[in-house]
């Protein structure tokens, strides 16, 4: 141990403990030192290298933050290119402080690793102790940990500046952090990229809001005169209506002193002016003064306004992106996610009867079929529109955190929790919709606890001593047969007649007639969100029509989305599409046939790619953490190698 840790251990422990004054400049980060020895346990003498997590429970971290994650990784690759001359890094984190995605340059990667700086590391205060990410979930403001600040003496030649980003709904989903392994000694020096890491923060939340929102009439109120279609500080969503369904994190603070509530509320009364008058600004925006609308907020600012219209199904015979002009040109949520076919429309109209009944609906379907898009058009439709809708992946959450993630936590549960507990993703869908995809895949001991929280109408956190109530409208999605696996006794017959209220069947793409229909909009929605004026050729079209799909309405906007990257003129055409065939099965499995139903296919899968799990998963077409799951269920352990 040197000297210079040897002292910094000494100045933690007298400040941590009480013994010294704390300078007032960095209370944040004294704060911190204090609740690592108080709170967590933490002993500033005994430092720990970097905690990496394995890669099956990182990914299941990055799925939980799979729509959030393309618009934060646009906003690192852009800021990366501004700092990585000067030596710096970045990575961003999950709200448990698990680093999902990071960018630093190749050639340091041993030392990044080693830091901490990489995939995988455990970021959270409890932890690592007080660091920029872990200190900023906790504080919820931008900050910089430098140097000597770090609690644990190992990342004393660290500098980390972070600040949080919160999703459309307002919740924390992430933190983004820029940090360098070397630094000038003194703090001022990261002033500039506090100020960078904070304006790149906003912009990924905003950049979020704007792909949630894309349906929805979206006002931007900007300070700058000619800058406000473009960075519009304060945004807010609402529908043909003028109900406000969404409001960015500028709007937020706008309104929060305001007397009409912002989510639910009319927007012509929260900005005290008539709705023809908003829609007049939508109007102007093609005029020779675009900009001349000014809005005035309740704490007196004036802002210039620009109206943004929804994004809507163009013609088949245009090929310019098509924006709705007018609120009767929008379809009902339900009515967007479907064409002409038979199938689908019986379907739609059953969802629209079961919409703000009070009755659980199970939606049943292959992999990719558009299950929680069902779901989120159904919210969208109901009167818990402008309430939370809370989607669950089963699969995807690693038995350790399931419980804890769906029930929440009080203080002090258990070690390694959040000093303030967690609201549970049940309590967070409270008045909204709960998603829960993948329900065949939840562990019965859990499976339990749903069951008393849909008869009860209550959730009972991890620690707790009363049950919390919640309003919840649920609706619950598998791609496995449920009474297979009830008769198997794997899935609770209770539950199960508990969820499947309705059961809602989705039909595979290459069963639909309306295929075309779903290429047009999902081809339009693709080039709109990279500003391309391409279009699709016939040749394109009828190759597309003619493909089956194994994956899906997924791997349709996947192919999609490729091809617009890969067009290199104004037209898609044959040889921009990649297309993959369907996978190669044996002669004794039948397509729909749940991968699991005989034991025996895992354990061969397993054997032969040598008890690589993560090359076992991908050839059944399932999810690590699925198959670690199934494997802990059927009792099969790999053989221990010599």
């Amino acid at each position: 141990m040197t000297s210079l840790q040897s002292r910094h251990i000494d100045n933690v422990y007298s400040i941590a403990t009480g013994t010294a004054l704390a300078d007032p400049a960095t209370s944040l980060v004294h704060k911190s030192w204090a609740r690592c020895v108080r709170d967590h346990g933490l002993d500033p003498s005994k430092p720990t290298p970097a905690r990496i997590l394995p890669a099956q429970e990182v990914r299941a971290h990055q799925q939980q933050l799979e729509h959030f994650l393309r618009a934060a990784r646009a906003g690192m690759e852009d800021i990366y290119r501004r700092v990585a001359d000067l030596g710096y890094m970045v990575l961003l984190t999950d709200a448990e402080g698990i680093t999902v995605d990071y960018i630093g340059n190749p050639a340091w990667d041993d030392q990044l690793r080693k830091a901490g700086l990489y995939l995988g590391a455990d970021w959270n205060e409890a932890h690592a102790g007080t660091c920029g990410v872990g200190t900023c979930l906790v504080e919820r403001q931008p900050m910089t940990c430098h140097q000597t600040e770090h609690f644990d003496a190992t990342h004393i030649a660290l500098t980390c500046t972070t600040a949080p980003l919160f999703d459309h709904s307002g919740k924390l989903t992430a933190i983004l952090d820029v940090s360098a392994l070397r630094s000038p000694e003194a703090r001022e020096s990261q002033h500039l990229v506090r100020h960078l890491v904070s304006i790149y923060a906003r912009m990924i939340e905003d950049a979020d809001f704007l792909r949630n929102f894309r349906g929805h009439w979206i006002l931007r109120l900007g300070s700058a005169y000619g800058l406000v279609d473009v960075a519009g500080e304060v945004m807010l969503a609402f529908d043909d209506s003028g109900a406000v369904v969404g409001a960015n994190g500028g709007a937020r603070r706008a309104f929060s002193d305001a007397q009409t509530p912002l989510l639910g509320g009319a927007v012509s009364q929260l900005l005290h002016m008539p709705m023809d008058a908003i829609w007049r600004i939508g109007a102007g925006a093609s005029s020779a003064m675009p900009f001349a609308h000014t809005v005035l907020l309740p704490g007196g600012g004036e802002y210039h306004a620009s109206l943004l219209a929804p994004r809507v199904r163009r013609s088949p015979t245009t090929a310019t992106a098509l924006t709705s002009t007018k609120p009767s040109d929008r379809l009902p949520p339900l009515d967007r996610i479907a064409g002409d076919d038979p199938a689908m429309q019986k379907l739609l109209a059953q969802a629209r009867r079961l919409v703000d009944r009070g009755i659980h609906v199970l939606v049943e379907g292959e992999t990719g079929s558009g299950k929680e898009v069902l779901a989120r058009a159904m919210h969208g439709q109901s009167s818990r529109a402008a309430m939370p809708f809370v989607a669950v992946n089963c699969a995807a959450i690693p038995d350790s955190l399931i419980e804890s993630e769906l029930f929440g936590y009080t203080p002090g549960s258990f070690t390694g929790g959040r000093a303030k507990g967690m609201k549970g993703l049940i309590a967070q869908a409270d008045r909204g919709t709960l998603f829960l995809d993948e329900i065949g895949d939840m562990p019965m001991a859990l499976q339990t606890r749903l069951l008393r929280v849909l008869s009860e109408g209550e959730v009972l956190p991890l620690g707790a001593e009363s049950p919390q109530r919640v309003d919840i409208a649920v609706v619950a999605a598998t791609h496995r047969h449920l009474p297979e696996l009830v008769a198997a006794g794997r899935f609770r017959e209770d539950l199960y007649y508990r969820l499947c209220g309705a059961v809602l069947k989705l039909p595979p793409l290459r069963d639909r007639g309306d295929r075309r229909y779903l290429i047009e909009v999902m081809f339009n929605e693709e080039a709109a969100a990279m500003r391309s004026t391409a279009r699709l050729s016939d040749a394109a079209m009828q190759r597309l029509l003619a493909h089956d799909w194994p994956g899906n309405l997924r791997e349709l906007r996947n192919v999609l989305r490729l091809s617009l990257a890969l067009c290199t003129g104004s037209t898609v055409a044959t040889q921009d599409l990649q297309l993959q065939p369907r996978p190669m099965q044996s002669a004794d499995t039948a397509v729909d046939e749940d991968p699991f139903d005989e034991s025996g296919r895992l354990l061969d899968a397993l054997k032969r790619h040598r008890w690589h799990v993560a090359r076992a998963a991908d050839e059944l077409g399932l999810s690590r953490a699925t198959a670690y799951r199934q494997m802990k269920r059927q009792g099969i352990v790999a053989p221990r190698r010599g």
